[in-house]
């Protein structure tokens, strides 16, 4: 029997649950997994279903009248087939750790997704690459170049049918044009410093500081810099026995863990770009467009919390927790007291 999952968001109302479930049931589903959450900030509501067809429909029957589920509650929802595999494209620069622990885990089948290629603006994993036998696209970035660089990066995503791009410690801006183009298809893994550390030795001014606690972040590229919304985030304790290298050395082992890895593929779209979706993705009929920025169609439900809303407002919380810490951080010989 084949799995299938279907996320929903809408405006928050009585009767969402009970219209998702009979309808699957109607059609010979067994809901196997479920989770829902009211944002009552927004007045959002968000619901995730994995669910599996007893009578062996497949993915295009079980959408066929759903519709007329959505339409009066204006829903915006997916189906994803739990077997379909996102194709992913990595990018990465000199540091390594991310890109290996990536290879490491799609090699052995922990990391179910399909990655199509990796670009890098230099030859040092070249060899890496091309021993698991993955294309690598050397595509070298200057000032002069970018536009072409990009625009070559750009070519490779879609000869790739590339769905989902993985900055694993790529070290170049990318550009507006780029962000807005692959709006909801770009995520970054970086340290979880900023704001507060920005600029060049992020570890070192966090050492000057006496920061306790340090970590990575996972999440979504736009325009502004670093401020995307956030997806996945892990941390480490810090003791003053350890020197910046120290920092540093942990900071990459956070960073390589930090990747959103779910059991069954990963399914992610963003509601207001043009993301490329899974099987089946329309809006309800006369539907507003929707206030939520994201929503999250990870394959297992044991990976996931409640919902992205609700991950997110508890990563912002400690993102802000550590941001205030490190600006009313002691220097480093008051806080051995």
């Amino acid at each position: 029997m084949k799995n299938f999952v279907l996320t929903v968001s809408c405006k928050s109302t009585r009767g969402i649950v009970a219209a998702i479930s009979s309808y699957l049931a109607d059609k010979g589903c067994n809901i196997i997994d479920s989770s829902q959450f009211d944002d009552l900030d927004t007045g959002k509501f968000f619901m995730r279903v994995s669910f599996i067809s007893e009578e062996g429909l497949s993915g295009a029957d079980i959408d066929t009248g759903f519709a007329a589920v959505a339409a009066p509650f204006e829903m915006d929802y997916d189906f994803h087939d739990s077997e379909k595999r996102m194709k992913v494209l990595l990018m990465v620069s000199r540091f390594g750790h991310c890109l290996n622990d990536l290879l490491y885990r799609w090699k052995i089948g922990a990391l179910p997704i399909d990655i199509v290629g990796v670009v890098s603006n230099h030859f040092d994993y070249q060899k890496v690459v091309v021993n698991h036998d993955i294309p690598f696209h050397h595509i070298p970035v200057t000032k002069a170049n970018k536009v072409q660089a990009e625009a070559r990066i750009m070519e490779v995503a879609e000869q790739t049918g590339t769905e989902l791009i993985v900055l694993a410690r790529y070290m170049q801006i990318l550009s507006d044009e780029m962000c807005q183009k692959m709006s909801g298809k770009i995520i970054n893994i970086h340290h979880s410093f900023l704001p507060s550390f920005k600029g060049a030795n992020p570890y070192k001014q966090a050492y000057g500081r006496g920061v306790k606690l340090i970590g990575a972040t996972a999440h979504y590229v736009t325009a502004d810099l670093d401020e995307g919304p956030i997806i996945e985030q892990d941390t480490a304790r810090i003791t003053h026995a350890q020197s910046p290298d120290d920092y540093v050395s942990i900071g990459r082992d956070v960073e390589s863990r930090c990747w959103p890895v779910p059991s069954t593929p990963i399914s992610i779209t963003v509601l207001s770009s043009t993301a490329i979706a899974p099987w089946s993705s329309r809006q309800a009929p006369a539907a507003t467009p929707p206030n939520a920025w994201v929503r999250d169609g990870l394959g297992d439900g044991k990976n996931v919390a409640a919902s992205v809303v609700q991950m997110v407002k508890v990563a912002a919380s400690a993102v802000k927790s550590l941001g205030n810490a490190c600006r009313a951080g002691l220097p480093r010989r008051e806080r051995l007291i």
